[in-house]
């Protein structure tokens, strides 16, 4: 059995993220979409579960964060997927990125020259 908790990452008037935390080690992501009628999840596994806990932890991501958040559902539809964190990415980083890939361009480039 797993003990985790889950810390908020979004929130938005439909849809939730949060980090699943089991003691200090982030062991995956879920991402919730509530609609008019269902609960679309996108479950993210960054380590390999046995099937049994992963259907205890859909359950407890059901009755911790689906139930409480005020908005009926028939049913919940979740994608599991197993992966892992490669890394984090936002416009800063991208144009830092892109300037160190252009001036590594150019710089093979005048290699080439030569």
């Amino acid at each position: 059995m797993l003990d985790v908790r889950f810390d908020r990452q979004f929130r938005t008037p439909y849809s939730e993220g949060y980090f699943i935390i089991e003691e200090v080690t982030r062991i995956g992501v879920i991402e919730l979409h509530f609609t008019g009628v269902n609960v679309h999840a996108t479950l993210i596994l960054e380590r390999e579960l046995e099937r049994a806990d992963i259907v205890k932890l859909i359950e407890q991501i059901d009755d911790d964060l689906v139930m409480t958040a005020d908005t009926p559902r028939e049913d919940l539809l979740v994608s599991v997927y197993s992966g892992k964190d490669i890394g984090f990415y936002n416009d800063d980083i991208i144009e830092e990125e892109s300037d160190y890939l252009d001036d590594d361009i150019d710089e093979t480039a005048e290699e080439s020259a030569d």
